[in-house]
């Protein structure tokens, strides 16, 4: 389906007319109780349970970590010359995630298990579905059960007195069953998190935050300023030119080129009828090129986003219901790292390679090489 009528339709989730078209694999290795593998009243509920553990008052506590921790990896990236930007955007952002979630440490060992195991479950979800050892789906599944037993590890800490500010204590303290005197007779008890519940959403956060802002920053990073300090969170209110740039990026890279639903009822739509059951994709990319919207559309152009947009004609991070839970974190992570980006080097592409490689959302082939020259 194409047009802005078909998103509102497919994507504000009114009147329960479609659900969440999730493939197959990728619901196996979330877990069933996963905020993507969920609908209706427990969707809802789940997201209003994450929902402050990644409000902007969160995040601020987390900036200065978030900034110093960009400063540290690209300013260790002078001497090198050649670098991969999707490489160097996929530890940053891994590293502040793990750091955000369960305290993790960017230099402690785990890290690099912690990657592994990242790897294998995001490069599993569009694969076939066979469980033999050795093909990719397998390995996503035996990435998600050593990222569990991880994450059982932190949590059995937690349980035994140890309190860190992170997202993972703050579902423990609030949201978590039993974690509170004569919680076994309390009846708000069945509102909260069951632990399955606890670590199907904290991967699902780890997958959905990743994989989206780490792209963007592979595609294109740009800043209006020439400031090589460290940023302060009252900096990201002066930093209009990184979001116009930001959201051109998102319109003409479309990360996630189509939506996938399917239908919970009949329903007709421009023109069609669709039969409960059918699946029911939505073109994102045919929405960021139309041209009654987006003069040019082939143009980048960041000063298009001056002015308000119609309804529904950009998807940088979805609309209604089902926009990403991580988006407030996924745009503070691409400001700051494109600001120090591009006021740490000179750089140029390397290859001249538009070809994508064939996962969940876009990215880049070859990783987008380029020659970095630090700045003086």
């Amino acid at each position: 389906m194409m047009g802005r009528e078909a998103a509102k339709i497919l994507l504000s989730g009114k009147d329960g007319v479609v659900s969440l078209n999730l493939f197959y694999t990728g619901k196996q290795v979330l877990g069933p109780t996963s905020l993507l593998t969920t609908n209706g009243d427990e969707h809802r509920r789940l997201r209003w349970l994450i929902a402050q553990p990644l409000s902007a008052d969160a995040l601020r506590k987390h900036f200065a970590f978030i900034d110093g921790l960009a400063v540290q990896i690209l300013g260790s990236r002078a001497s090198r010359g050649r670098v991969l930007v999707l490489d160097e955007a996929s530890q940053f952002m891994l590293k502040v995630i793990a750091n955000m979630i369960v305290s993790l440490e960017p230099e402690r060992p785990e890290q690099e298990e912690f990657r592994v195991n990242f790897k294998a479950i995001s490069s599993s979800f569009t694969s076939l579905p066979l469980k033999l050892p050795g093909t990719t789906f397998h390995r996503g599944l035996s990435g998600r059960n050593r990222m569990y037993a991880m994450l059982d590890t932190v949590i059995a800490c937690r349980m035994a007195g140890e309190v860190r500010e992170d997202f993972l204590q703050t579902l423990l303290m609030k949201y978590t069953r039993g974690q509170q005197a004569g919680a076994a007779s309390d009846p708000a008890e069945e509102e909260k998190l069951a632990d399955a519940q606890l670590k199907d959403n904290i991967l699902t956060l780890l997958v959905v935050g990743h994989d989206t802002t780490m792209e963007h920053m592979a595609i294109r990073a740009a800043h209006d300023g020439d400031d090589t300090q460290h940023l302060w969170w009252s900096d990201l209110s002066s930093m209009p030119y990184t979001t116009k740039v930001m959201n051109e990026t998102l319109r003409r890279a479309t990360i996630m080129p189509w939506y996938s639903r399917k239908a919970s009822q009949d329903f007709s739509i421009d023109g069609f009828q669709v039969a409960k059951g059918a699946s029911v994709n939505l073109d994102v990319v045919s929405i960021h090129h139309d041209a009654a919207v987006f003069a040019d559309p082939e143009r980048f152009d960041p000063d298009r986003f001056d002015g308000s947009l119609k309804p529904y004609s950009f998807q940088g991070f979805g609309s209604g219901p089902r926009m990403c839970p991580g988006m407030s974190l996924a745009k503070l992570e691409i400001c700051v790292f494109a600001h120090h980006l591009v006021c740490t080097y000179d750089w140029k592409a390397l290859e001249d390679d538009a070809s994508v490689q064939p996962m969940l959302v876009r990215m880049p082939n070859n990783m987008y090489p380029i020659l970095a020259t630090a700045l003086p």
